[in-house]
């Protein structure tokens, strides 16, 4: 082995994360590539953010703790069981459920929402890139039909362009299959998996975007969490603290559920990403005002109707979902 010294060796591991981050594969795609598959880049469905009352703005708050209630749903993990770009679901997705939470009080077990949905047969992207702005206006074009609940379509982190992992092996067509299923016994004792023609959804009533810092803690104080762009290869290592990096590209969608007030460090935005709880601090990262670009390009969404129980909505299918067999639905 060659004499290194230590400084060297540090120079050497320094200088592979950079070109590590610098090759890092955006997760977006680019606008045209979003307008050719349908996506109203920055669009707005009713505008009605510009209608919002404005407020005070306190110098700290947070969804995952409001008045000592946590209205935020779950953290994920995007690249598991496998490699998947998934970001701009999981990012745009978390925070709807966590609007959805807000809705109905906190009370009840958190509704997750599918994001293998959206990857099946959304019009926003695929586990190589997607759209900020894209699954908002898909949830909401599907109508009363809605986005389908994690129960019934778990996450696989598998697009059907996908050659990670299982995903070459899967079938990832939008069918009824792959929108809501259940498999009523196993398969060598004659039972069969069917698509639902019935399961619990959530619709979303209207989307838009925003931008800039006023805009964002107007609507994340009215309504709820918000999604934005970020530029994440700063976030690669990052392991806790305030982060201050400037942005040199956006490449990455995560989720705001707030902001925050440091007496040496100042204000920063309390920011949830979906690269599982192991990552930074228990999946979250306190991003700066003015960092890594997180006030440029944001999406919100007002739920619609959603499956619950204090709803007293849902459609009771079978075990073996016969009553419920969606099979020979077009899609």
């Amino acid at each position: 082995m060659p004499n290194v010294s230590f400084s060297e060796m540090k120079f050497t591991i320094a200088a592979a994360t950079v070109a590590f981050a610098v090759a890092r594969r955006s997760e977006l795609l680019s606008e045209a590539e979003q307008e050719a598959a349908g996506i109203i880049v920055r669009g707005n469905f009713s505008n009605s953010h510009h209608h919002l009352e404005s407020r005070e703005v306190p110098a700290e708050f947070s969804w995952c703790d409001k008045d000592g209630v946590n209205y935020c749903t779950s953290s994920r993990n995007q690249h598991i069981p496998q490699y998947c770009g998934s970001c701009w679901a999981h990012g745009t997705v978390s925070a709807l459920q966590d609007r959805i939470k807000i809705a109905r009080g906190a009370k009840g077990i958190d509704i997750q929402l599918s994001i293998q949905h959206l990857l099946n047969c959304g019009n926003s992207g695929s586990c190589h890139g997607g759209s900020l702005d894209g699954p908002y206006q898909w949830i909401q074009s599907l109508g009363s039909s809605g986005i389908s609940y994690e129960t019934s379509n778990p996450y696989l982190a598998c697009s059907s362009e996908s050659t990670e992992g299982f995903c070459p092996h899967v079938d990832l067509t939008c069918n009824a299959k792959n929108i809501a299923r259940t498999c009523g016994s196993f398969s060598q004792e004659g039972g069969a998996c069917h698509g639902l023609s019935r399961y619990p959804n959530a619709t979303v009533a209207d989307y838009g975007h925003i931008s800039g810092q006023s805009a964002m803690q107007q609507e994340i104080l009215a309504r709820g969490p918000i999604a934005c762009l970020i530029d994440a290869n700063p976030l690669l290592n990052f392991e806790s603290g305030i982060i201050k990096d400037s942005s040199s590209s956006l490449d990455h969608v995560i989720s705001v559920v707030g902001w925050g007030k440091d007496e040496s460090e100042g204000s920063y935005w309390t920011v949830r990403n979906s690269w599982g709880e192991f990552w930074g601090e228990m999946g979250y990262v306190r991003v700066a005002f003015g960092s890594l670009g997180v006030e440029e390009a944001c999406a919100w969404a007002v739920p619609g109707e959603f499956t619950a129980a204090e709803k007293n909505n849902q459609f009771h299918c079978h075990e073996g979902g016969d009553n419920c067999n969606g099979d020979s639905v077009v899609v």
